[in-house]
């Protein structure tokens, strides 16, 4: 039996009952997670996922009212998925947990990198590892992979790197003095939060995830903001204005380490995290690590006859 994840993991959604895509990727490895809805949506969610290894928890729409938006907008317009991490936060508190999970409702795969090969990965070991790994220092706040993207095989990497935004799978310590917060960018704004404080957040390139690009799928944040925040051109990828406003919420939230930078096509933001170089691992005490590689039972396996 593979060793399994400690702290529980949660998929907040909307919109999206037809695709469902990361609770699949986690079914597909034998992982049970939760997916948090709004109320109105729970009977389509249940449905869909009457094959998945998932519960389905219910939003508390009061979390909405009580989120801080970084803007004077107010319920004119969608708060994000801020509102529903929070409330995944308190109620992973509430089940006694001391950490949890979180992640983006559009994660297709989970892969291993390794000497220059990534492979998809059979189960969840991969969640137990970087746990495990968070716990030997007691100054970690948040954790997670990097994106399958942004890790080319061919290159050197090294394992994990030191504080960095954490995006789209978190691995959150509870007892931290922070919450989400922010219509938009709230991956980059928490993890500046943290980074700011004195904290630690370690992003692993050992292990990978495979997030579906941006405005690719409907619902989520594709429908509440980027495609009806500008129009789509014939030939385009993206809505005109799509992610203009995410990135200048940023700015103006953290603008001594960020500004506005012109990428890919579109408007994106730049964040300098050189200040944070100063942010030191902290182990715990009593804390051994012993010698060689620990693979946790992984090794490389052929599935259904593919080379």
């Amino acid at each position: 039996m593979w060793p399994k994840p400690e702290f529980p993991l949660y998929i907040p959604s909307k919109g999206r009952a037809q695709y469902m895509m990361t609770s699949k990727a986690l079914t597909r490895i034998g992982v049970r997670h939760s997916v948090v809805v709004e109320p109105q949506e729970v009977d389509d969610y249940r449905n869909a996922a009457k094959d998945l290894l998932c519960d389905i928890v219910v939003l508390d729409l009061s979390y909405k009212e009580r989120y801080e938006l970084c803007d004077d907008l107010g319920l004119t317009k969608s708060t994000g998925p801020g509102p529903a991490r929070n409330f995944i936060w308190e109620h992973s508190i509430a089940q006694g947990h001391d950490w949890h999970w979180v992640m983006d409702d559009n994660l297709a795969n989970f892969y291993r990198l390794n000497r220059n090969m990534k492979i998809p990965v059979g189960d969840g070991t991969l969640f137990k590892v970087m746990e495990d790994f968070c716990l030997r220092y007691r100054n970690v706040a948040m954790a997670g992979p990097a994106y399958e993207s942004f890790a080319p095989r061919k290159q050197k990497a090294p394992p994990f790197i030191p504080n960095t935004r954490i995006y789209s799978c978190n691995l959150i310590r509870n007892d931290v003095p922070f919450r989400w917060r922010g219509r938009y960018n709230e991956d980059t704004i928490l993890s500046l939060d943290m980074l700011k404080a004195g904290w630690c957040t370690v992003q692993f390139n050992a292990f990978l995830q495979d997030k579906i690009e941006t405005q690719k799928i409907g619902g989520g944040n594709t429908a509440e903001f980027y495609h009806v925040e500008g129009d789509v051109q014939p030939g385009q990828k993206y809505a005109s204005g799509g992610t203009t406003a995410k990135s200048e919420m940023l700015v103006k939230v953290h603008p001594d380490v960020s500004r506005l930078a012109w990428r890919f096509g579109r408007v994106h933001h730049h964040v300098d995290y050189r200040p944070f170089r100063k942010n030191r691992l902290i182990k715990r005490e009593g804390v051994e690590v012993g010698q060689g590689v620990d693979n946790y039972g992984m090794s490389l396996k052929v599935i259904d006859g593919a080379e």
